[in-house]
């Protein structure tokens, strides 16, 4: 049985200066611009969660919201999440500073009778403009048959959005791989992780995709373990920057500032998990890094020129 990513179409609400719930009549005042969703089989484990027999999944929720009022709005987010999934367990809940150069990681409330999970903005959000934020979970929804693992994937859209990007990370040192329907652009980094990705414009509440996923792999190791190993917390930081020449300038978004300044933070996380904001962190070089893999995925994106990324760079101490 396909097990659904979201429950239910029209559970994306707003509230701001009183409740309400988005409608044909009282439309949102913030738009889905763009939904990357990253599927990561045997990623990492939970924080929480000792090494076990069982393959973790990790899902990572990078979504972009747009003002289309005409006032700064701040008030509640509230998004549903597969809560009903074996073992589902929050792992991280971020929104970005303005100036897309900070994380905080931000105070949460779970309705599990709902499924749904709700925040307050950080900031306000002005006209017009992008608040971005970041949700990523741990379930055990991938099965072992024999030999294999399966995990069947469904995401329901819980809103209009402009832009999704659906994309499955392969674990390192796996044997086979295999996605149906198959992905429309296949990327592989310089950590030899293949990035399956799927795209879909305009979707409407209710619009589902599918994916099977099967594969075989021996190693016990996560990825997130293996990328430690290999060069330490700060190895997924730099595959952004090694990237570049391979990854199509349409796909930035969801893959340099998606996929791999997203591992780097993710690895950062893990082993600090505070309440506190990044930025009123002590910086360490990891930390450093991830951002400075932040400043490289906008400056392709086309979000800051390159007069910015110098300013915002040296502030960072690199180049």
């Amino acid at each position: 049985m396909i097990k659904r990513a979201l429950l239910g179409p029209l559970l994306f609400i707003f509230l701001f200066t009183a409740p309400w719930m988005a409608s044909a009549e009282n439309a949102s005042p913030l738009q889905m611009e763009e939904l990357t969703i990253q599927v990561m089989p045997e990623f990492a484990y939970h924080p929480k969660d000792k090494k076990q027999a069982h393959p973790p999944l990790l899902v990572g929720y990078h979504g972009s919201l747009k003002n289309n009022t005409g006032e700064p709005q701040k008030g509640q987010v509230e998004i549903p999440l597969p809560m009903g999934d074996e073992n589902f367990k929050i792992g991280f809940v971020a929104d970005y500073s303005r100036d897309l150069t900070e994380m905080n990681e931000i105070q949460y409330e779970l309705n599990k009778e709902a499924g749904t999970i709700s925040w307050t903005t950080s900031d306000e959000i002005q006209p017009q403009e992008l608040y971005k934020f970041v949700i990523e979970y741990y379930t055990d929804s991938i099965k072992d048959e024999g030999g294999k693992n399966t995990l069947q994937y469904q995401f329901q859209s819980f809103s209009d959005i402009g832009l999704m990007n659906l994309i499955f990370v392969e674990p390192l040192k796996t044997d086979r791989f295999k996605l149906m329907p198959e992905a429309e652009s296949h990327q592989k980094n310089s950590y030899n992780m293949n990035m399956f990705i799927y795209q879909f414009q305009g979707m409407k509440p209710g619009d589902t995709k599918a994916v099977s996923l099967e594969y075989v792999r021996g190693e016990e190791k996560t990825t997130g373990e293996i990328m430690e190993e290999m060069a330490g917390p700060s190895a997924a930081a730099g595959a952004a920057a090694k990237n570049e020449e391979t990854v199509p300038i349409w796909m930035m978004g969801a893959i340099a500032g998606g996929v791999s300044a997203a591992a780097a933070l993710l690895i950062l996380f893990l082993k600090n998990r505070s309440k506190a904001s990044i930025k009123n962190e002590e910086i360490t070089e990891s930390a450093q890094e991830a951002k400075k893999a932040k400043l490289r995925s906008m400056l392709m994106e086309g979000r800051i020129t390159e007069e910015e990324y110098a300013k915002l760079a040296k502030k960072l101490g690199g180049k």
